[in-house]
């Protein structure tokens, strides 16, 4: 798939799991809640810290450093202190795997 990175497969990549790749400079974060997948970009639009390994609740996960919380599906704020959206990212499932890229 010309274009897209390979996250993995779904094994790989169990509900309730992230997993981080790189397309270019940009890093990408994919979850899998409850079987559903969603990809955002790993980084807090309040201070620039990362966004994975945050907790997850529902569809939002939150980021460690000052609790600013994003909607997976939408890339929304949800708290402040951020106000700003995160980018989405397609994500797809062909040949197996599951498959990203940075649409911007």
């Amino acid at each position: 798939m010309n274009g897209w990175i390979r996250v993995g497969t779904r094994s790989d990549l169990l509900p309730g799991e992230y997993r981080v790749v790189w397309d270019g400079d940009t890093a990408i974060a994919v979850y899998n809640i409850d079987g559903d997948l969603y990809a955002i970009e790993d980084v807090c639009t309040h201070d620039g810290g990362e966004l994975a390994g945050g907790p997850v609740i529902g569809f939002e996960v939150e980021c460690v450093r000052h609790g600013a919380r994003f909607d997976v599906r939408s890339g929304g704020v949800t708290c402040p202190p951020a106000y700003e959206p995160v980018t989405t990212f397609p994500v797809r499932e062909a040949d197996g795997a599951i498959w990203t890229r940075d649409d911007r």
